[in-house]
């Protein structure tokens, strides 16, 4: 494989609408971003993602962009921008903006001079579909809940949005519209940038016959993914971007995909792939319905473990994929993988363990760090996301009592993951000296980083840790480049897998009891050195190790060894 400058890197990503404050309007800004770049390099991180914070109307949260040119004023100016690419570059840091091109606002210049001209050329940036029978042309469920098409005022048209009616999808087709994204992104990368997380990237290829499928629910729509799964010829697409852009820059890039084809793993991602790196969702998708939130099924560890596993070794041979617990679009993973009994410090560790040194590119969210939780909520009108009113109104029409919908939202909500990061016990949170344009956790006042940035056994200590031990010079090959071997899959709640470098022969294991009672394994070595724990017995484990030759795991125990 060739090597590439970004393989070693852990990236974080920051949702800057929730991160910190610094000019009192509830609202993160860059800023804020600026002055906490110190407290990331302690961290161990290479890489900031930045969600989007091109100027926007925010009916998704910035991710309808009206400007690809413009910062939004809400979380600052170009100079401070500028500011913040120059600061990280003293760090040895790089940042990663958010590239969000299936669609656009309705508020961009491009739509609004289509719908005052439907019949000009800024229409054809677009989908401007006739309609059928008076009715829409076809029979698409939005993502986000309702039909993927909007009449275009005056006409006998219609308009696609895969996402939001204020999200028109732009057109891929259309050669001009192409440069002028190719134009924005070069644009960027002259500035510095280091490279983009590519939104939503699938579903820039359409069947432009637009045919109507079998509905899957009662009203009579049928999800778009359907078309997105079905249409073929996306990969031209992302070559064509990848040469006018990316390529020029030796950009990092780390592509949002879902539904791709099961034989496309490697032009997506190989050596000479469309992307430098992709999420695996693997484990999220686990839990995915048919319908919606409300009958969305429970995922056992096992089933858990293995489908990671599983995805590793599908892409060993391929390229690297971007390992997360958890994301902005997703609840936070403290709740959603781990069991109650281990929904503590300890549990936390473990999972950061078991995800931290898999194979791929670690991406830490803010706020994982420290063990940040969903949030509960009272009712309804306390969510700020789309997508979670869309889910919460689904589950009462499938017949869901509100205290029913309203749990749902607990367990599923983006935002969860979007609630102000936890500075301090402080009033706010240390996140804002005014009321946050969402409601914090009530958990801050016990989960925040003021209270364990000094303290040695806090999990942002232990991330710290683990973070270093990756990139170790001693073992930084192995967790880098290393195989990735699993362990002791027969063993109930074991999660464990061996890296082994073929450059250095280094062999490491990772071993984490997921399980409510200490489990012992056995090992064929005695002379096992013991790296790294998340509850402080080295000592003890490497004791047994020479009497015994097992390792004990206590229950929400991890350890790290040297074999």
């Amino acid at each position: 494989m060739k090597r590439k400058w970004w393989h070693d890197k852990v990236a974080y990503q920051i949702y800057p609408k929730s991160f910190l404050d610094t000019n009192g309007d509830g609202i993160g800004d860059l800023r804020g971003i600026i002055s906490k770049l110190d407290y990331l390099k302690e961290l161990g991180i290479d890489i900031v993602w930045l969600s989007p914070i091109y100027k926007s109307p925010f009916v998704d949260q910035g991710y309808d962009i009206s400007d690809y040119y413009k910062i939004a004023e809400e979380f600052g100016t170009m100079e401070e921008f500028d500011e913040l690419l120059e600061e990280a570059k003293k760090r040895d840091m790089y940042i990663v903006m958010d590239l969000v091109v299936n669609h656009c606002s309705d508020q961009h210049e491009w739509f609004q001079k289509a719908l005052a001209d439907p019949k000009g050329e800024y229409a054809g940036y677009f989908y401007f579909i006739k309609g059928k029978d008076g009715k829409a042309p076809s029979n698409y469920r939005s993502y986000f809940g309702g039909s993927a098409w909007e009449p275009v005022p005056g006409t006998d048209k219609y308009y696609l949005h895969m996402f939001a009616k204020e999200q028109p999808d732009l057109n891929w087709e259309n050669p001009k519209l192409r440069q002028e994204i190719y134009k924005m992104i070069n644009w960027w990368l002259d500035k510095g940038l280091a490279g983009f997380r590519i939104d939503a990237i699938i579903n820039i290829k359409k069947d432009l016959n637009f045919p109507s499928f079998e509905p899957d629910g009662p009203d009579g729509l049928a999800t778009c993914v359907k078309m997105v799964e079905e249409v073929q010829g996306v990969g031209e697409l992302l070559e064509d971007m990848k040469h006018a852009t990316f390529e020029k820059y030796d950009a990092f890039t780390v592509a949002e995909v879902f539904n791709m084809k099961d034989d496309e793993l490697r032009e997506f991602i190989g050596e000479d792939g469309h992307f430098s790196t992709m999420f695996d969702f693997s484990t999220h998708e686990l839990s995915f319905s048919e319908h919606g939130w409300y009958d969305s099924r429970e995922v056992g560890f096992e089933e858990w473990r293995d489908t990671i596993f599983a995805s590793q070794k599908e892409v060993e041979d391929i390229g690297f994929k971007a390992n997360i617990i958890e994301n902005h679009d997703e609840p936070r993973g403290a709740s959603r993988f781990l069991p109650k009994y281990a929904q503590n410090e300890a549990g936390k560790k473990m999972l950061a363990t078991t995800s931290i040194l898999l194979r791929g590119i670690p991406f830490i969210y803010q706020g994982q760090e420290i063990g940040m939780t969903n949030c509960r909520r009272n009712d309804i009108s306390e969510y700020d996301d789309i997508s979670t009113l869309d889910q919460y109104n689904e589950a009462l029409r499938a017949g869901c009592t509100k205290e029913k919908a309203l749990e749902c939202c607990y367990e599923n909500s983006r935002d969860n993951a979007r609630t102000p990061m936890q500075w301090s016990a402080e009033k706010n949170a240390g996140f804002s000296d005014e009321t946050p344009w969402l409601a914090l956790n009530p958990n801050y006042t016990e989960i925040n980083v003021e209270e364990q940035e000094h303290r040695a056994d806090s999990v942002l200590s232990y991330y710290r840790k683990l973070v270093a031990l990756r990139k170790d010079p001693e073992y930084k090959e192995t967790f880098t480049y290393g195989s990735f071997i699993p362990e002791y899959t027969d063993e109930e709640k074991i999660f464990a897998f061996r890296r082994v470098s073929e450059t250095d022969g280094k062999e490491l294991l990772v071993a984490a009891n997921y399980g409510e009672e200490d489990r012992t394994l056995k090992l064929d070595r005695a002379d096992a050195k013991v790296l790294l724990t998340n509850m402080d017995i080295c000592e003890e484990m490497e004791k047994e190790l020479r009497e015994k030759q097992e390792l004990t795991i206590p229950s929400c125990g991890a350890a790290v060894l040297l074999l």
